[in-house]
């Protein structure tokens, strides 16, 4: 079983989460910069993956907007994906409107981690800088033959922390600036995959487009699996737990709720991650 969304965070970082807690990192302070914050460093996902019998998972950290703090954390992901070989992939996280993106994607792909993600745009949407930023972003991942794992969420709904202000238009925009780039949409791609019904432009568009269940029950229906598996097809859709934000089993119910074939099942929980991440090949 392979979990293509989780997250890590270094030991230093989860004893003292007030430090990290700063005017510069709004984001940080707000979905994480209490001490009742659900977080875990590399031990307590294997742990965890050990108990709800996941053999391999994707994992990142968190989009910094601090140089330093990026590296650091990136540094970390990569000391875990070396320690827990074939049982971790990382890939690299940072605000990638920064200046430097380009300069920390660059060193982390070159010490080994494999692809970007989960970056994020948090606080405004996808607008033509931020546009030109992922789409650079996305030519490096696509010259190394890399992954790249977006954060995108529902343009209506409820409120919550980390929710960014994007519209569908936006996120078709996101696709549309990243041809040919392993694009992994993270949260249903923010309901963008239900527009693949549309007869002209938009399936094309999403040819080379994946989309993670990350969240799910914390947002849609378990009629969401049926009706993605019917629209998308069994190897698009990859599931992500976003751990230790939810454990896997509640999916998992909520997908035996949905009535998936044994099939569907088995793609959704591994064939379809292991074909974007390359896990064969690593």
């Amino acid at each position: 079983m392979l979990d293509a969304h989780t997250h890590l965070f270094p030991p230093r970082v989860r004893q003292d989460p007030a430090r990290y807690a700063t005017p510069a990192e709004p984001v940080y302070s707000a979905m994480y910069g209490t001490p009742n914050a659900r977080t875990v460093d590399a031990e307590g996902l294997i742990r965890a993956m050990d108990e709800e019998g996941v053999d391999r998972a994707v994992t990142f950290g968190f989009p910094w907007s601090s140089e330093d703090t990026a590296r650091m954390h990136n540094d970390y992901v990569l000391e875990a994906q070396t320690r827990y070989a074939g049982r971790i992939t990382g890939l690299a996280c940072f605000d990638p409107l920064k200046p430097w993106a380009e300069r920390e994607a660059e060193r982390a792909l070159d010490a080994g981690l494999r692809g970007l993600g989960e970056l994020a745009v948090y606080t405004a949407g996808f607008d033509d800088p931020a546009l030109a930023r992922l789409a650079a972003l996305g030519g490096l991942c696509r010259e190394r033959d890399l992954p790249l794992v977006v954060h995108v969420n529902e343009p209506i709904g409820h409120d919550y922390p980390g929710k960014a202000p994007l519209t569908i238009r936006e996120i078709y925009a996101l696709v549309r600036a990243l041809p040919r780039t392993r694009l992994v949409l993270a949260h249903w791609g923010g309901g963008l995959f239900f527009f693949q019904t549309l007869k002209k432009q938009v399936p094309e568009a999403l040819a080379g487009v994946y989309f993670d269940t990350a969240a799910s029950p914390f947002l849609y229906r378990p009629q969401v699996y049926d009706l993605a598996f019917r629209i998308l097809g069994p190897d698009k859709v990859l599931f992500g737990s976003d751990y230790p934000l939810i454990k896997p089993g509640r999916y998992f119910r909520e997908m035996e709720e949905a009535g998936l074939s044994a099939d569907a099942l088995r793609m959704i929980k591994g064939d379809a991650a292991a074909a974007v991440f390359r896990f064969d090949n690593t």
